[in-house]
């Protein structure tokens, strides 16, 4: 997650809200992960107040699922984009898998404490970086991963915050890092055909207790944002809206794809 809105320690709360979303959820692990994992990552945060995020929940077991999938496929690197305190690298813990968190530095450094205690290793890279003026392609080629091999990358809950240009810039650095056989999940904020973009992301924002302080960005129709994908080269092959995954998300506000390079 960007991190726009800070504590006191300068970290970002609105990732912070998501975590202790997803703590309280039932969620899969792999043998060797770690079931408390979001919980544990969580220990000491500031409580939130606690609103129902049906669409958060959606949107976790999509991604949770895809991540699954592709370890169970043999793939042995995952790259996270606006990582925030995902607990994945723990959660989904397995032989031979390495995570990649990119985010903001502020963030990743109170992260680096929280996993260090939970004895998290060589499995987890923590790669800083701020999406508007970073390339993601050399970040991930200092961090280590490997453009060689097939990948898994996520784009969970961020796109709607960074502009369009930002957005096709971090995509297409994404793609020059993924072998044949990779793959990436993206959530993308839409809007029916035929209203305006901007007015409908001021109301948006309007209705959010955090749209003035962490405003949401990137809303529009589907097609568009499907063709964003496409021209960084990303091929969607499976597209879903978040209610039929759980039926209280509301419907027809997102989308969540999986696209291969």
């Amino acid at each position: 997650m960007l991190d726009t809105e800070f504590d006191g320690q300068n970290v970002s709360r609105s990732s912070q809200a998501v975590a202790l979303v997803r703590a309280d959820m039932d969620r899969p692990t792999t043998p060797c992960g770690d079931p408390d994992a979001q919980r544990k990552i969580c220990a000491g945060m500031r409580p939130v107040p606690r609103q129902p995020r049906p669409n958060v929940v959606a949107r976790t077991r999509f991604f949770d699922a895809v991540t699954l999938a592709a370890i169970s496929a043999g793939v042995q690197q995952v790259v996270i984009c606006g990582a925030g305190y995902d607990d994945r690298a723990v959660r989904f813990r397995s032989p031979g898998v390495r995570f990649f968190e990119v985010d903001h530095p502020a963030t990743q450094a109170d992260k680096a404490r929280r996993l260090a205690e939970l004895g998290a290793g060589e499995e987890v890279v923590l790669a800083p970086a701020d999406f508007r003026v970073d390339d993601a392609a050399a970040v991930l080629a200092a961090a280590g991963q490997d453009e060689r091999r097939p990948a898994l990358f996520l784009c969970e809950g961020l796109l709607i915050y960074l502009e369009t240009d930002v957005i096709q810039c971090l995509l297409g650095g994404l793609r020059k890092r993924a072998a044949a056989g990779s793959k990436l999940a993206v959530s993308m904020a839409v809007h029916p055909d035929g209203m305006d973009s901007a007015r409908v992301t001021a109301a948006r924002n309007a209705d959010r207790r955090a749209g003035g302080t962490e405003p949401w960005v990137t809303i529009r129709p589907p097609a568009e944002q499907l063709r964003t994908l496409e021209r960084a080269d990303w091929r969607p092959e499976r597209v879903l809206d978040p209610a039929t995954l759980y039926s209280p998300a509301v419907s027809g506000r997102s989308l969540l794809i999986v696209a291969h390079a």
